[in-house]
């Protein structure tokens, strides 16, 4: 089913993308001097299509770290939260460990219903 699915998008896409070089083959200037059109400080000449799709390229990107720096908060707040977990049943077992038979044996209802919560 993946491999089928798999096709349905990147046959297309694939058909896209060469449909896209073959029309857009008219060579562009990209220049990074606003100041001078006639003779820019740094300018590339490349085909259009390149031009967009190191675009599209470089938009995937930017949008991938930004997605990636939103994350890191979860991510550390999960990480402390699962050694704050830990620590909490370490403590627990400790506890009961430490805790006469007698005793634990007199508590267990109360210890389940603890531990079902």
């Amino acid at each position: 089913m993946r491999k089928l699915l798999r096709w349905l998008i990147v046959v297309p896409l694939a058909v896209l993308l060469v449909l896209l070089a073959v029309a857009n083959r008219a060579p562009v200037t990209l220049s990074l001097d606003p100041f001078s059109r006639e003779a820019p400080a740094f300018a590339v000449t490349v085909p259009l299509f390149v031009a967009l799709l190191l675009a599209v390229v470089l938009g995937v990107v930017i949008g991938g770290v930004a997605a990636g720096i939103g994350r890191m908060r979860w991510r550390y707040r999960a990480r402390r939260a699962e050694r704050a977990a830990e620590k909490l049943s370490a403590e627990n077992e400790a506890f009961f460990r430490s805790v006469p038979a007698r005793e634990r044996e007199a508590e267990t209802p109360s210890r389940e219903i603890a531990l079902r919560q």
